[in-house]
């Protein structure tokens, strides 16, 4: 399931705050209470590189379908460098793209 790091900042009152879910919804002001604040920004947290400090490397890890209220992050393949882990998560965007 997608994962997402949404930034909201309310019409209301001003207040800035960010929340991660698993799509880029409207949420509620934590604030002042206003109701259906839409995002202004989102990033894309499906996929992420995390640095594996066990065994070394990088491990790309990706948010499963099955996932509903965290991300339960699954591990998808380890690279020994930060920069080959960012090029394959690069060339499955490219491939999505077509």
């Amino acid at each position: 399931m997608a994962w997402f790091l949404n930034y909201y900042e309310c019409d209301r009152c001003g207040f800035a705050w960010k929340d991660k879910w698993s799509a880029t919804c409207n949420d509620e002001c934590p604030a002042c209470g206003a109701p259906d604040m839409q995002p202004h920004e989102s990033d894309d947290l499906t996929e992420i590189i995390k640095e594996d400090t066990v065994n070394g490397g990088f491990v790309v890890l990706r948010s499963p379908d099955s996932a509903e209220h965290r991300p339960d992050y699954k591990v998808l393949i380890e690279f020994a460098t930060r920069e080959e882990a960012k090029q394959f998560l690069k060339a499955r965007l490219e491939s999505d793209d077509c």
